[in-house]
Parts: C-alpha cells; sequence; structure tokens
C-alpha cells in the first residue's frame, strides 16, 4: 500500500513539472533594475524558466529520491572547533550602547543628508542589512553586539536586584508584542514619508532603546528578548541558519547551514506570525516599487509623486502581503496534512514547517539589499569619520570617493542579478531540505512524508519565482 502511495507522489510530482515548465514557457523578455539608482535594464526571461526548473528539479529529488536515513545523516554531521567563554559580553554590550548614544547625538546635532549623517546609514545599511547576513553566515553576534544587554546588566547590579525580575510576564503574550513591533517598524521603514531623516530616527531609535531597556528591567532581560524586543528575535531566528554553532559549554562547531533549524521546538502562533512577516515584509518593500503595483492605484511610475503620496496604498499592502502569505502557508499546512492522513495538531506541523521560511526570508533580505549594501555601505564608512560634520577623520575614511559604479552599468547588473537570483534559489533549496526533515519529524513513514510536503514545496515554487519575477520587473527609486 504504502508503495503504491509513494509512486502516486512521485507522479504528481512530475505533472507538476510539466505543469510548471509549460507555464513558464509563455513570458515575454522582462526588464531589470541593477540598483535602487535608477538604472533599467533588458535581462533574458529564461532565468525565469532555469530558475523554476532547477527548483522543481531539487524539489522533486529530496522528497522523491532521497531515502530518510541519508538525510538525518547530513543534517547531524558537526566539525568541532573550540570553545569560546562569553565573560566579556558586558563589556561589549556597554561599547556598542556607547557607540548607539554617539549615532543617536548625530542624528540630532550632525548633518541633515541621510548619505553623511552615520545614523541611518548604520541601522537601515550596516546593522538592518549587514548584520542581518553576518547573523546568517557567523551565529548570534547581536546577543552581543545589542545595546541593553550591558545597560541592563550594571543597573540590575546597582539597584541590588541581580537577574530577578520586578514583574511576571503573561505567558499567554508569546511573541504578540514583538510582532506589534515589527509591524510598527516595517511601517516606518516602507511606508513612512522619511525613515531617512536623521532627527526622526533618532527619536524613534532613541525612544525605542528606552522602552526596550525599561521593559527589561521590569520583566528581566531574557523574558522581554524573548516576547518583545523584535530586533532580537529576528536575529535569533536568522541565526539558527548559520554553520556556526555554539553548545551550552561554549564549544564552537561547523555544521551544514540550517541544520540548527532542525532542533528547534515547534513555534507557537504569535511566533509564526513573526516569521512571516519577517519575509512579507521584506517582500512588500520590493513589490511597492514595482510599475505592476504602482499601475494598481492609478501612478504613474515614471512621475513618482512621492511617499507622502501612497501612505495609505502602502500601509493597505504590507498589511495585505503579510495576510495572504499566511493564509497560503497555513493552506498549505492544511493540505500537506490531510493529504498525509496526519492526526498531528495544525499547530504543532504549522510552528515546525514554518522554520523552513527562515532559508527562503534570508535569501530575500539578501538579494534585496545587496546594491544598497555595496553602495550605502560606503557611504557610511566616510560618515562613521566625521558623524558631526565638523571636518573630522577618525578612521581615514571621510574622503573616500564612494565607488556607484559597482551597480551601474551592464556588466554590474549582469553579477548582481545573477548572485541575487542564485541566492533566491538557494534558498529555496534549503528551505525545502528543512521542510523534508521536518516532514519525516512528523510523519516517519515515506510515503506520507513526501504528500505532506506537497503543497508546501509548490507553494515554495511559487514564492521562488515571485522573487525572481521581483528582480526582473521595472521598479522606480
Amino acid at each position: 500500500m504504502s508503495g503504491r502511495t509513494e509512486g502516486g507522489a512521485v507522479e504528481c510530482f512530475r505533472l507538476s513539472l510539466a505543469f510548471l515548465i509549460a507555464a513558464l514557457l509563455g513570458p515575454t523578455p522582462a526588464f531589470a533594475h541593477a540598483s535602487d539608482r535608477s538604472h533599467v535594464l533588458l535581462l533574458p526571461t529564461g532565468y525565469y524558466l532555469i530558475g523554476g526548473a532547477f527548483a522543481v528539479a531539487a524539489s522533486f529529488l529530496v522528497l522523491a529520491l532521497l531515502p530518510a536515513d541519508w538525510i538525518d545523516r547530513f543534517w547531524r554531521r558537526r566539525l568541532p572547533l573550540f570553545a569560546f567563554r562569553d565573560a566579556t559580553r558586558t563589556t561589549v554590550s556597554l561599547i556598542s550602547f556607547a557607540g548607539f548614544a554617539i549615532l543617536i547625538a548625530a542624528g540630532f546635532l550632525g548633518s541633515r543628508d541621510p548619505l553623511s549623517n552615520p545614523l541611518p546609514l548604520v541601522i537601515w545599511t550596516l546593522l538592518w542589512a549587514g548584520l542581518t547576513l553576518l547573523q546568517g553566515v557567523f551565529g548570534d553576534l547581536w546577543a552581543w553586539l545589542n545595546p541593553w544587554y550591558g545597560p541592563w546588566r550594571l543597573l540590575s547590579r546597582l539597584s541590588g536586584r541581580g537577574d530577578e525580575a520586578a514583574w511576571q510576564l503573561p505567558q499567554s503574550l508569546g511573541r504578540w508584542p514583538a510582532v506589534v513591533m515589527f509591524i510598527a517598524f516595517a511601517w516606518f521603514e516602507l511606508v513612512y514619508p522619511a525613515p531617512d531623516d536623521p532627527a526622526r530616527l533618532a527619536w524613534v531609535a532613541g525612544l525605542y532603546w528606552l522602552f526596550t531597556l525599561m521593559a527589561m528591567l521590569v520583566f528581566g532581560y531574557d523574558k522581554w528578548g524573548r516576547s518583545g524586543e523584535f530586533l532580537g528575535i529576528f536575529f535569533s531566528m536568522v541565526a539558527r541558519f548559520a554553520p556556526v554553532e555554539r553548545g551550552d559549554k561554549g564549544r564552537l562547531a561547523l555544521c551544514w547551514p540550517g541544520a540548527k533549524l532542525l532542533t528547534a521546538e515547534p513555534l507557537p502562533a504569535s511566533g509564526i506570525a513573526f516569521l512571516l512577516l519577517a519575509l512579507s515584509s521584506v517582500s512588500f518593500d520590493g513589490l511597492s516599487k514595482t510599475f505592476f503595483w504602482l499601475g494598481l492605484f492609478g501612478i504613474n511610475p515614471l512621475e513618482f509623486p512621492g511617499r507622502s503620496a501612497v501612505i495609505g496604498s502602502g500601509s493597505l499592502g504590507l498589511v495585505l502581503t503579510f495576510v495572504l502569505l499566511a493564509a497560503v502557508f497555513l493552506l498549505a499546512v492544511v493540505l500537506g496534512q490531510r493529504l498525509a492522513g496526519s492526526d498531528r495538531p495544525l499547530a504543532e506541523a504549522a510552528g515546525l514547517l514554518v522554520w523552513s521560511i527562515v532559508p527562503i526570508a534570508l535569501a530575500y533580505h539578501v538579494a534585496h539589499y545587496l546594491t544598497a549594501l555595496l553602495v550605502d555601505g560606503q557611504y557610511a564608512l566616510a560618515a562613521l569619520s566625521d558623524p558631526f560634520a565638523l571636518g573630522w577623520n577618525l578612521f581615514g575614511t571621510a574622503d573616500m570617493q564612494v565607488e556607484a559604479g559597482v551597480v551601474a552599468g551592464a556588466a554590474s547588473a549582469w553579477w548582481l542579478w545573477n548572485i541575487q537570483a542564485g541566492a533566491i534559489i538557494l534558498g529555496h533549496v534549503l528551505a525545502v531540505l528543512v521542510a523534508h526533515g521536518f516532514a519525516w519529524r512528523l510523519h516517519p513513514q515515506p510515503a506520507r512524508a513526501a504528500l505532506s510536503q506537497f503543497p508546501l514545496t509548490v507553494l515554495m515554487i511559487a514564492y521562488t519565482i515571485f522573487g525572481l519575477w521581483l528582480l526582473a520587473t521595472p521598479t522606480v527609486g
């Protein structure tokens, strides 16, 4: 019986492969932007075919051909390195806080130009774009670098309370405070008219730091860090993808990218919402700049009126993108459970399988912010040498010439687009591997595991094609 079911799953995948390739043969040549600086270049639509077909083939191979014990051995491999103690964590965090305080002062007192003031460049480029990438490679650096741990520990010791919290945070809250914070952060970044304005950003960042510190003093550092501090939660989720693992005793080891995801416990509803929001917000950022999206609201993309004119549509789009992604993801999980004939609770299946979103979310983050990191990262190095626009040259980079040509021209567009497309496809393939590992955890029978993954795999393939389309369609800005 299981053999016939397994054969049916294989046949379903073959039909899906044929259907998707047929669907992909239709598009006409597409245009893509090489950067966020208005370079529109012609790129071959064949990337859709290659990317989509490769994603389908890899998914089919993983789900139908690889034995379960091979995948289990693949994920369990570790290469021990050395022990790394965290005795200096407080010191590093205090230094980070001092740097943060200087940046806030620069936001109020420095240049009004967002490309000359270090605050917006550090927050939007080095932190949000750059540190996310580093978290996915080296692990949870943010646990050391965040500007709260040191001040919290110092104030806790001075008050004589130690690590004891004044109030207990209700467990029923889960990560919902962080979800609310993340929505506010995404709205400020993607919809608010002037997120790069140094003074306004200084107010927002300063108030958020103060609010978070007070919450940590009241509810405890660990409790609020796991429930309300959205940056720490986001970065820790991304760090689970990293090929560097740190054990309980501080010993480091190398593992396969994504292997740590399979050791995670099921996320609650709030954790599922948070992780899907991380992916949907980046996707909407790309979608909101496309000619297609602006055309839906009657806006001529060649005469873009600015963010102030699209606050309503931007707010609606940010929410709708999240709601649609969450609905489709839950539908895929429900259909997978029914195809497998599983009696496992939906909450458990969704809470485990949502971890497979992490490689895709990281891939989209890299692809989306790559050009900004390459160009604005140079502006950040220059601005950090003269944070208050007083003619200083602290690090010898104040007079450096920014090479915007790294993202300009046909040659640059070609290799940038290939890196971005490759990141999205690779992220999808790794997500399928992770999802398949969770499928074996939920359904030990081979046929049921394969059938349970069919709807989610189709969703991932569709999202891969959507990501490639975002890279290859005309945008403003």
